[in-house]
């Protein structure tokens, strides 16, 4: 039998047949299956195109990696913990879940439909054409289908720990923890949501609407879909986040690279890396801090109840399980208050590309505040123009937009804002509240105002202009109103937001669960170690999303629970970490070539 098909036989024994099953399939492979040696391989090979020589390549290498995998999850030493998370986790969905979720998913959908109704219907708008709608309806299934799996991953660690300790049954611990997802993200700032957004070319969120712009959101999120996809097949808790950022970076490198410059100049840098502190350092924080809270919950907290790990089937101490469900649901919202804001941000983004005359501008924003908007605009831009009194450029928007791409302020740059100002705040004050802005001029509006505020944020950051402290204060206050006509997120986007993270948690919790409670130590987690890197994944996620910040759930609560192992003198399983890290340090590098690859055949394709 070839390394390919052994490869597929171990598999399916740890899926499928259980782990009796597959101890007498491994007793008919005694040996871990091998590749195939390479003179063998280039013999064979010599007869095939170069292209088919490629896809057999990658395919015996991939089959082995497989089988390999499958070999060690099921080593002597893993299969005697395996055999508890077998009997735990092996039962089928029962009819009432398969019910429920149906349930909810179809009401999700149909509540979709519903809203996109109403507000294209207040809208008066009289509907032409399909095509738009056609558009909005499989990116709308794309974007939420990337929530769907992001629940695989990151919500799924959620709920490890209540569902390894028997604290609360499966199914119920998933409704349990995709309530409170569902509340995280309702009562979520959008802060995550819009930086996230920040980090893709300007050029393709001013044309949202455009074959670049669907071809864009089509390329990154189906590329993180694709990587979130095959981690999770390996019961690898790799991270959605950094998946969702490996692929906006390959969306601008190849747009860059696709219009003759630099590929570096097609990203944000400087937001970038501020992302990537927060990512690289979260994990380091988790895994310090669960081991720091661990000793002292030693030493303070003697019951040795806590520091035991789950036996057979018997739920924890009364005041035990009381803490990992509360630590559950912390974590639950801390979730949803911030990953639920990534697929929220890209969900605007196409809503504001298809029907921009329904969600470019805010339009519940009361005609009292659009007042305000325009009086504010007027005092900044005299300001502006007090600060550099030169005459004005010719093309105030292409100053802006070429400052936000090369970072390079010129002469121009102050008195270019001063226009824009002056501009949008006649545009507001002329239409007398955002409803009234007609449908031809809001795509216009909206741009006009990105540009600005973008402008700012970045001037301020790079300390661009020598202001005093009043006009710092009028640009401040004027980029408030531009964020707040501009930076909104609907109800219904956030309720089906929810929706798909919380039925991607029922459908794939049982892999990640296994990992997060066997795989990482040599000994089982325990009571103790669960809470405390559960407690650290709630503050440090929390924290994160106060300051607007994206963070894996994933890599915070997996180096939560390595860092309570190594204080508690566990151990941890090497072979595992391994798998980890070859799955964190490949995502973004993976992610990067998969959306830069799709993009730019989308982009022939549209």
């Amino acid at each position: 039998m070839d390394s390919g098909s052994a490869g597929r036989d171990l598999h399916a024994g740890r899926r499928a047949l259980g782990i009796p099953q597959t101890r007498r399939l491994l007793n008919q492979h005694p040996h871990p299956p091998v590749v195939r040696k390479p003179a063998q391989k280039r013999n064979q090979l010599l007869h095939v195109s170069p292209l088919s020589h490629f896809a057999m390549t990658m395919s015996i290498f991939f089959q082995s990696r497989i089988a390999n995998m499958a070999t060690n999850a099921l080593s002597p030493d893993a299969l005697g913990k395996a055999s508890l998370s077998a009997s735990q986790f092996g039962r089928k969905p029962s009819r009432m879940t398969m019910i429920l979720f149906f349930t909810i998913l179809i009401a999700g959908l149909l509540f979709t439909g519903y809203s996109l109704k109403q507000d294209v219907d207040d809208m008066g708008t009289v509907v032409t054409t399909w095509t738009p709608f056609v558009l909005l309806g499989v990116a709308l299934l794309i974007a939420l289908g990337f929530e769907f799996v992001n629940g695989f991953h990151d919500t799924a660690n959620a709920v490890a720990t209540v569902i390894y300790t028997h604290s609360l049954p499966p199914g119920f611990a998933v409704v349990w923890s995709g309530f409170f997802n569902f509340l995280g993200v309702m009562f979520s700032s959008g802060a995550v949501a819009f930086g996230i957004i920040a980090l893709l070319p300007v050029e393709l969120i001013l044309q949202t609407g455009s074959s670049a712009g669907f071809a864009m959101i089509f390329a990154l999120l189906i590329a993180a879909i694709i990587w979130n996809l095959g981690t999770w097949w390996l019961g690898l808790p790799a991270s959605s986040s950094h998946t969702l950022i490996g692929s906006i970076i390959g969306v601008g490198i190849a747009n860059a690279l696709m219009h003759g410059r630099d590929g570096t100049s097609g990203v944000d840098w400087s937001q970038a890396t501020k992302i990537g502190y927060s990512l690289l350092l979260s994990p380091l924080v988790g895994f310090g801090c669960a081991a720091l809270l661990l000793l002292a919950m030693r030493m303070f907290i003697k019951n040795r109840a806590l520091y035991k790990a789950p036996e057979g089937n018997a739920p924890p101490p009364l005041w035990i399980r009381a803490m990992l469900i509360v630590t559950c649901t912390g974590v639950s919202f801390a979730h949803g208050s911030n990953d639920g804001q990534k697929g929220m941000g890209l969900i605007m983004l196409i809503l504001v590309g298809t029907l921009p005359m329904a969600y470019a501008l805010n339009r519940t924003m009361p005609a009292e505040q659009a007042t305000q908007f325009a009086a504010v605009a007027e005092v900044t831009q005299q300001a502006l123009i007090r600060s550099v009194p030169q005459p004005a450029p010719g093309d105030a928007r292409k100053t802006l937009s070429d400052y936000l791409v090369s970072k390079e302020a010129s002469p121009e740059l102050i008195p270019a804002l001063a226009v824009m100002a002056g501009k949008i705040g006649d545009q507001v004050a002329s239409y007398g509240s955002l409803s009234k802005v007609p449908a031809e001029a809001v795509t216009n509006v909206r741009n006009d105002m990105y540009l600005t505020s973008e402008t700012i944020r970045l001037m301020e950051k790079n300390k661009v202009g020598d202001f005093d402290a009043n006009t710092k204060t009028k640009l401040e206050a004027f980029k408030g109103q531009i964020d707040s006509a501009t930076r909104f997120i609907p109800t219904w986007v956030k309720i089906v937001v929810a929706i798909a993270l919380g039925l991607g948690t029922m459908v794939g919790w049982k892999r990640i669960v296994v990992t997060v409670g066997e795989r990482i130590g040599k000994t089982h987690m325990t009571y103790a170690q669960g809470a405390s890197a559960e407690v650290v994944a709630m503050f440090t996620i929390g924290a994160a999303d106060m300051y607007g910040l994206p963070v894996s759930t994933t890599h915070v609560l997996s180096s939560g629970v390595a860092g309570s192992m190594v204080a508690n003198g566990s151990g941890l399983q090497m072979r595992t970490l391994r798998n980890l890290a070859t799955a964190w340090v490949l995502t973004l590098p993976a992610a990067i070539l998969l959306s830069g690859s799709l993009y730019w055949v989308f982009s022939k394709l549209f």
